[in-house]
């Protein structure tokens, strides 16, 4: 898939056939010309392929060819690991996905579908460089290059200091992994600041872009309908569901604002309310710092959040843009340091959003959760104490809701914060409680106290 390999003239024979000539120790090599002479004994046969399997290929115990070691992140769908090769000892990075999450048909295909942009794009600049697949009964696990320089803000703000000059060089990598994509026939989809990590610690270390579980292979002629990628980054033609390849120029062009600025473009209190913003598009060019940032960035920008795709700026021609090129006009005088400080803030925001919601949840009163609970204990059917997907679908029907199958997954997906396929009674509450009770100050309060521990703030 992805047109990278070129067709031979002979007819390759069928997969079942060509693994057995493999394992019987002839393939990979030149054809000889006497018959090879037969083993006595008869081979052994292949692995079969198990029912369950995603990948489409026998179970393989990632470890035997590589040790995990410590836990690096989680996210919505798995856990990261360090690991290190177990023939040549290099570390690299291991996101191990839980086949519980791998719901439906379409779940699967979009694993072997990452796994596939993956291979195509791998090897490409400013591209994670992917190493392999496995699956196992229980996980499906990618071994890919380890980046161990962290996210792009987090580098930035660790700096300290900041200018024009480097939040164009950030942006001409962003915009590079975008151009290599669209050449290659993919889609990214999700272009956001966390999906972007830096290989070193070192000052000259190469950013590189890691997600690619939302990326699709481009169709010609096809109109993309579904609604994906992350609520400050989205495209407004995604909104309209009615979108190609250039709303991936929209999202680079919002990281772009908040490189200069440290907000979003577009922002508000509700997801609702960002996407209403989105939708109206007025970027503010006159709120700080933006009266000191010159006038070529500023006509970047707004090339790049032009609201009609077909007008918008293309990622051949942001490479082209005076203000982003190598030796261009970007000043390399530093940017006022309210940009970092805000910067700071939007990142702790989003950090902090789910884990503060847990600790919220954990710090209301009975009479608060009474009806939560009551609702809790109707869905968990088995009294497990945890809420499976089936249970989760089947306890909503069953209490008159109309969410679909989707939207029952997104579901489960934001309610499991400790991503292990079910959602316990704490998490069931965090997920479900009422917007306004978040409100609350003493509530804020402890779930602030949570995290400042040493009264730093």
């Amino acid at each position: 898939m992805g047109g990278c390999c070129s067709k031979s003239t002979e007819s390759p024979p069928p997969p079942r056939l060509r693994q057995q000539y493999n394992n019987n120790g002839y393939g990979g090599g030149q054809k000889s010309q006497e018959t090879p002479k037969l083993p006595e004994k008869s081979p052994r046969p292949a692995q079969p392929v198990p029912a369950d399997a995603i990948l489409g290929k026998p179970f393989v115990d990632v470890t035997k060819d590589y040790a995990l070691s410590k836990e690096l992140g989680r996210g919505q769908f798995g856990v990261t690991k360090l690991c290190f090769e177990n023939v040549s000892g290099k570390r690299y990075a291991c996101k191990s996905i839980s086949k519980k999450k791998l719901v439906t048909k379409g779940d699967k295909e979009d694993m072997r579908r990452e796994i596939q942009i993956m291979q195509h794009l791998s090897g490409q600049p400013n591209i994670v460089e992917f190493k392999g697949a496995y699956e196992d009964k229980q996980s499906v696990h990618l071994i890919m290059e380890l980046c161990e320089g962290g996210e792009l803000f987090d580098r930035i703000i660790a700096k300290g200091q900041y200018s024009e000059k480097a939040a164009a060089s950030i942006c001409r990598a962003i915009v590079s992994v975008v151009h290599i994509c669209h050449l290659m026939g993919v889609m990214h989809r999700d272009l956001k600041p966390e999906n972007f990590l830096l290989t070193s610690i070192s000052d000259n270390a190469m950013l590189k872009a890691t997600d690619f579980g939302l990326s699709v292979f481009i169709e010609e002629g096809k109109v993309y309908k579904d609604i994906v990628g992350s609520a400050y980054y989205v495209a407004p033609e995604v909104l309209r569901r009615r979108y190609g390849k250039e709303m991936d120029i929209w999202s680079a062009g919002v990281i772009l604002y908040i490189l200069l600025s440290g907000v979003p473009p577009f922002w508000a209190e509700t997801e609702k309310g960002i996407f209403d913003a989105i939708m109206k598009g007025d970027i503010d060019f006159k709120s700080q710092p933006w009266p000191t940032i010159s006038n070529s960035a500023k006509d970047l920008v707004s090339k790049m959040l032009t609201q009609d795709p077909k007008k918008r700026i293309t990622s051949a021609q942001v490479l082209e843009h005076p203000w982003i090129k190598e030796d261009g006009k970007a000043s390399d005088k530093p940017i006022d340091s309210a940009v970092l400080s805000r910067m700071k803030q939007f990142r702790a925001m989003n950090k902090m959003k789910k884990l503060a919601l847990k600790v919220i949840a954990e710090n209301l009163s009975a009479e608060e959760i009474q009806g939560l609970k009551q609702m809790f204990a109707n869905i968990d059917t088995d009294n497990s104490g945890t809420i499976t997907y089936d249970e989760l679908k089947a306890g909503l029907a069953r209490l008159g809701s109309k969410l679909s199958e989707a939207e029952v997954k997104q579901l489960m997906a934001a309610a499991d914060i400790d991503g292990n396929g079910s959602i316990d009674y704490i998490e069931f509450i965090t997920a479900t409680m009422h917007r306004h009770r978040l409100e609350r100050e003493e509530h804020l309060y402890k779930a602030f106290q949570h995290f400042d521990k040493d009264g730093s703030e």
